[in-house]
C-alpha cells in the first residue's frame, strides 16, 4: 500500500468513526428528549393523534374530531391537565369518554 493510498484510507475511518460518535450522541439525546413527552389524551385535533388510543381510532392520524377524547398527542411531561381548551375542556393522562366520533 503506498503513502497516499495509507493517507486516504486513514482518512476515510476516521470520517466514518467522526460520523460513528456523532449519530451515538444525537440518539441519547432523541432518546432523553422522548423520555420528556407523556401520552396526553384529548387534546389533538382530527386527524393529528399521535396513535390508537380506542374504538374511533387505529394509529396516528386517525382521529375523527377534535380533542377526541380517547386519541392522545405526546405533550412535554408536566403540561397535560394544564393546557387550555376550548369549551373548558382539560387534557387528561387516561383516555376520556368526552368528544367522540359518532
Amino acid at each position: 500500500m503506498s503513502k497516499a493510498t495509507k493517507t486516504v484510507f486513514s482518512g476515510a475511518v476516521l470520517a466514518g468513526a467522526v460520523a460513528a460518535a456523532i449519530s451515538g450522541a444525537q440518539l441519547v439525546t432523541a432518546t432523553d428528549a422522548a423520555a420528556a413527552n407523556v401520552k396526553c389524551y384529548g387534546v389533538a385535533m382530527a386527524g393529528q393523534n399521535d396513535c390508537a388510543a380506542g374504538p374511533g381510532t387505529t394509529c396516528q392520524g386517525t382521529s375523527k374530531v377534535d380533542y377526541q377524547g380517547n386519541s392522545w398527542k405526546y405533550v412535554e411531561e408536566g403540561t397535560c391537565t394544564s393546557m387550555e381548551l376550548p369549551g373548558g375542556r382539560m387534557g387528561s393522562l387516561e383516555p376520556l369518554e368526552r368528544d367522540m366520533p359518532a
